[in-house]
């Protein structure tokens, strides 16, 4: 049972993020009325929130949209840093609506970054102890407890992102519309290029659940025995 969760899984997030591409290349093609680029949209959405601390950067690849708190920069890739696109203002509007989460100090996002070290902590060892721990299961099965830990850490983070990417979303189509950024015509378009995005970290968070599961279930049937 539990491999077929984890292939429809695995399957699920194939299709979603062949879904969000897809989207991204359609609404790519579609452009704003206003001829706005993603970097003036990302401007005029902080400074609309009272933010001019932070600073529009342009980032190599390909949706590597960033915004980090460390240094105060929303970073847009290539495309949508020039793009004059619905995808490029829905992109750049998404990112700032994390800089302004960070603004108003929205709760998700403040514990989300208080476990940013704890789960880089995690992320670097949790592969090595959990085989360790498979392997030494029945002389030394602490190792995959702590394993194990370590994983429950970056599945809780995972489900910590949730909220803080549909916020920033929510803030952003809120936004679009109300700056007049999307018009009746084309706002759908943001709303769904952002709901699609939004799926792809449900999906890796059910994804990195499943995975825990999956551990845990190693731990107690190799402990019974």
């Amino acid at each position: 049972m539990y491999w077929i969760l984890f292939i429809s899984i695995a399957l699920i997030s194939y299709a979603v993020q062949a879904n969000l591409n897809s989207k991204f290349k359609k609404y790519s093609k579609v452009q704003l009325a206003s001829g706005m680029t993603g970097r003036e949209v990302a401007e005029k959405m902080l400074h609309d929130n009272g933010i001019y601390n932070v600073k529009v950067t342009c980032t190599q690849g390909y949706l590597t949209d960033h915004y980090n708190p460390a240094n105060g920069t929303v970073n847009l890739s290539e495309g949508v840093y020039h793009g004059t696109s619905v995808a490029s203002a829905a992109v750049a509007a998404h990112e700032c609506g994390h800089a302004v989460q960070h603004a108003v100090a929205y709760g998700p996002l403040t514990l989300r970054s208080a476990l940013v070290p704890v789960v880089s902590f995690a992320s670097n060892w949790v592969q090595w102890v959990l085989l360790a721990g498979i392997i030494l299961v029945q002389s030394m099965p602490s190792i995959l407890l702590i394993g194990i830990l370590l994983f429950a850490m970056t599945t809780l983070f995972s489900f910590i992102t949730l909220p803080v990417e549909i916020d920033a979303s929510r803030r952003a189509t809120a936004w679009l519309q109300r700056a007049g950024i999307t018009s009746a015509y084309d706002h759908p378009m943001a709303v769904s290029a952002l709901r699609s995005a939004a799926y792809t970290y449900v999906v890796a968070a059910l994804g990195s659940l499943a995975t825990l599961v999956y551990y845990v279930l190693i731990f107690v049937s190799r402990n019974d025995d």
